[in-house]
């Protein structure tokens, strides 16, 4: 057996590589409540601590560059602990021959959104390999931040009669990367979700605190691989009603058109919380009060199911399980 792309992609074949080599190999009792991110204890202090790798293809599409992508990524993943994001580090694979201008514009980028996410820069590498050994550049970026004191988040806290919220439309940053690429004849004027969430996020968990019970953003396999991520991890099932999905008109038309599941593809602009049912409403209010969150919507709730099972209740009035994402429809996005 090899590696192939499907591996890297963030649905079923991704979470096999990682049960069966990584986490294998690396067992211990942090790595288990996490995988790309943790959270570390010094004394009575909470660090946490997340690392990234990107590899976008094409490197600029509408709304996105792999500059904005790579500190944004990072940034969402803190939060996504409980903490408010403080300081970044920076690696670059360089391919020889990369034009320099193309480089000093991807660092920019990052400079620029460092500055709006409140993140600091403050250490990273660069390697240079041979001519056709990378697709031109790639950034691995990690980031650590100050876990909230009131905020206890884990992707293990969801229990029955908890309430799912989805901050904003999915699939959005996914399908955008998919149509720059050109290979399909079809072109939208939408534009990428890609944005750091500090100022939707934080405001959220200092109010509500442990009322928030898991906070996740959905990348590489979309809403569909991480509502079965939780559902694994908290040993509950979920229903899901299609109807209440936010997902733009362009968006849904494109994934119909090349039969695409809109609920896999990638988003990097948007969460999904899960939080106690008694604060729905006050919550879905903060969350539509932030331009970032306007088009929120409680999408399902959590239930008891001893097999883990997500299920969608579609639009027609039928049942089917959705699982992780499967297939390769879009690799390098994230």
């Amino acid at each position: 057996m090899e590696i192939n792309l499907e591996h890297g992609a963030g649905g079923k074949l991704t979470h096999e590589l990682f049960n069966s080599i990584f986490y294998k190999a690396f067992k211990n009792k942090i790595l288990e409540k996490a995988g790309d991110k943790a959270i570390l204890r010094f004394g009575s202090t909470r660090i946490a601590f997340t690392t990234d790798a990107f590899v976008m293809a094409p490197k600029k599409v509408s709304g996105c560059t792999i500059g904005k992508l790579s500190v944004t990524g990072t940034v969402n993943d803190l939060l996504t602990c409980g903490a408010i994001p403080m300081y970044l580090s920076a690696s670059f694979i360089i391919e020889e021959g990369y034009p320099i201008a193309n480089l000093s514009e991807i660092v920019r980028d990052m400079s620029e959104t460092a500055k709006i996410s409140g993140v600091s820069i403050v250490t990273g590498d660069t390697k240079v390999v041979e001519r056709g050994k990378a697709d031109g550049v790639y950034v691995i970026t990690s980031g650590i931040g100050k876990v909230i004191k009131n905020s206890n988040v884990s992707g293990s806290n969801a229990e029955p009669g908890d309430v799912i919220v989805v901050s904003g439309p999915v699939g959005t940053h996914g399908t955008v990367v998919m149509l720059a690429r050109g290979e399909f004849g079809l072109y939208s004027s939408v534009s990428s979700d890609c944005c750091p969430l500090n100022d939707l996020v934080i405001p959220l968990i200092k109010k509500y605190g442990k009322k928030i019970k898991v906070i996740r953003d959905p990348t590489r396999g979309g809403l569909a691989t991480t509502l079965n991520e939780i559902a694994k991890e908290s040993k509950v099932g979920m229903v899901v009603e299609e109807s209440k999905i936010p997902v733009l008109e362009e968006v849904k038309s494109a994934c119909e058109v090349l039969g695409i599941d809109f609920l896999s593809m990638a988003n990097e602009g948007i969460m999904v919380f899960i939080v106690d049912a008694k604060i729905k409403e006050k919550f879905l209010k903060d969350l539509r009060n932030n331009p970032k969150g306007r088009l929120a919507s409680v999408i399902g709730k959590v239930v008891s199911d001893k097999e883990k099972k997500v299920v969608l209740s579609t639009s027609v009035g039928g049942e089917r399980i959705l699982d992780m994402a499967k297939g390769l429809p879009l690799p390098r996005i994230c």
